[in-house]
């Protein structure tokens, strides 16, 4: 593909970003994007990139020449969009509890979790651009959440579950999530994982819980249509560092 946003969310290179004020996202965000629902979750409305947009059409490279990184966060992927539809339609998985989301992007996972009746709610990103996005769709759907831009990975907190939607696509990353995850789950937090088959996605230790065929754009993915399947996590991944599904 030669231009647009890697299939399945690469990881990106270092960016040498410009300090970004909230003035400067918000602006941004609001000039480059519209709000709208996902198709998996149309109950919940995202101020997300499109055709329309400019956005849709820079690379990677081109993002990191004017000094912004990815925006992710202007995306509604596959596993988020899985994993928020699985806390809507099974809203016992985060009533009443704590809830951190991992990786929040555009807030989606979060934003279910609140409208599915979470006693609080966390989304965590370290992307300068997301505490805003967050703040703005949090806002167009009358929930409140909290944010920190804070990097969570090993660290523990008040949780009683974590969110984790579609952050199994880099090998590094995953390294780093496993042990974490593991550490939780035997503190007692729930861990929900929404994953449309990244590479890294660990092949043993996880429970299914649903699975869905989610709409997406050739733009962003390989296909128009992305199984995905929400995950917990049931028992110890793997002594090892994990290995891509099928390995």
């Amino acid at each position: 593909m030669d231009r647009g946003l890697p299939h399945g969310r690469a990881r990106s290179g270092a960016v040498n970003a410009r300090r970004i004020t909230p003035e400067d996202a918000e602006a941004f965000i609001l000039g480059n994007t519209s709000l709208m629902a996902p198709p998996h979750v149309p109950e919940i409305r995202l101020y997300l990139a499109d055709e329309v947009h400019d956005l849709w059409h820079k690379t990677e490279e081109e993002l990191q020449e004017i000094g912004l990184p990815p925006p992710f966060w202007a995306f509604a992927w596959a596993g988020g969009q899985g994993l928020a539809r699985c806390i809507l339609d099974h809203p016992k998985l985060v009533a009443g509890r704590h809830v951190l989301d991992f990786a929040s992007g555009s807030g989606l996972v979060a934003i279910a979790a609140a409208m599915a009746g979470a006693q609080s709610v966390m989304a965590a990103d370290t992307d300068p651009f997301c505490e805003t996005a967050v703040r703005l769709n949090a806002a167009a759907n009358q929930v409140e959440i909290g944010f920190t831009a804070a990097n969570l990975i090993g660290k523990k907190g008040d949780w009683d579950v974590l969110l984790a939607g579609d952050v199994f696509y880099d090998k590094v990353l995953a390294g780093h999530l496993v042990p974490w995850f593991e550490e939780l789950h035997r503190k007692g937090v729930t861990i929900l994982i929404g994953d449309p088959g990244r590479s890294y996605l660990p092949n043993s230790g996880l429970e299914r819980l649903a699975v869905y065929e989610v709409p997406v754009t050739r733009l962003l993915e390989d296909s128009e249509v992305k199984r995905t399947t929400v995950w917990r996590l049931a028992r110890p991944i793997s002594p090892t560092a994990p290995q891509p599904c099928g390995a």
